[in-house]
């Protein structure tokens, strides 16, 4: 996979970290759920690989895609087509997750919405969040019904299936799951005391003012932004468990006097 420096290498790192965050949350299992973002100007899109588990992607195992939706290089997920009606029909959408988070695909199976403005911070990042209509995964029918349903919201519930966040950059994609997966428990907890109550209507236009402004902060300058990777050129990404066994194996190699 060939990208150019700066935000498409920072694009492939998001997904990549992201993509282990979905994995440790429990948003999916085995090699479900899949991550993509908009590279800039004409250089098209990344997306995670097919068959391979999200904690175990790598910036050079993604797939690279076409403006047009010509792969490139890799083999990208079967639910792509799902990820391209989104980005052409939401110009303003950096990055699409697909997961299957246990809560929200709990309300997904059962055809419930929460499309009901009981919870401040759903209103604020996600505005309603529709229930699509069951499409076998991966075809084109459900990516048709997908995209018209994301057409003014920032998350939706596939029925039988699984749920659908979108935002400017990966980051604000997968967080937008996680309130999303936050939700779906909350509202399965307040059915269990009888139901919850809808904000009133003035809380929700006011809210809703809110969320125009919404966006996380930038996170802070790391040291990893300088190193010869984030700046496109040759190396490695070096994940904790592996850095972990590294200096495993090299206390162990020292302690044998292997080093003096």
């Amino acid at each position: 996979m060939s990208i150019s420096r700066g935000r498409g290498v920072e694009a492939a790192r998001e997904i990549v970290l992201y993509g282990a965050k979905m994995a440790e949350k429990g948003f999916v299992a085995a090699t479900d759920g899949n991550l993509s973002a908009r590279l800039p100007g004409d250089e098209g899109f990344l997306t995670t690989p097919t068959g391979v588990p999200k904690g175990e992607i790598s910036p050079e195992s993604l797939s690279r895609i076409s403006k047009d939706g010509a792969v490139l290089s890799g083999s990208p997920s079967s639910e792509w087509p799902m990820h391209m009606v989104i980005y052409n029909k939401r110009h303003d959408v950096g990055a699409v997750v697909h997961a299957h988070p246990p809560f929200a695909t709990a309300l997904a199976c059962a055809n419930v919405a929460l499309d009901q403005p009981f919870l401040s911070e759903v209103v604020i990042s996600l505005g309603k969040v529709p229930l699509v209509q069951f499409e076998i995964p991966s075809t084109d029918e459900l990516a048709g019904r997908v995209a018209a349903a994301m057409s003014n919201c920032n998350g939706a519930l596939l029925a039988n299936h699984g749920a659908v966040t979108v935002g400017q950059d990966v980051r604000t994609a997968y967080f937008r799951m996680e309130t999303l997966e936050q939700a779906a428990r909350i509202f399965l907890y307040a059915k269990l005391l009888g139901g919850g109550k809808l904000l009133p209507e003035e809380a929700v236009s006011r809210l809703k003012e809110l969320g125009k402004g919404y966006g996380l902060s930038p996170l802070p300058s790391q040291a990893c932004s300088n190193c010869p990777v984030a700046s496109g050129e040759d190396g490695i990404y070096l994940k904790r468990d592996d850095l972990q066994k590294m200096l495993a194996d090299f206390a162990r190699l020292a302690a044998k006097g292997q080093f003096r």
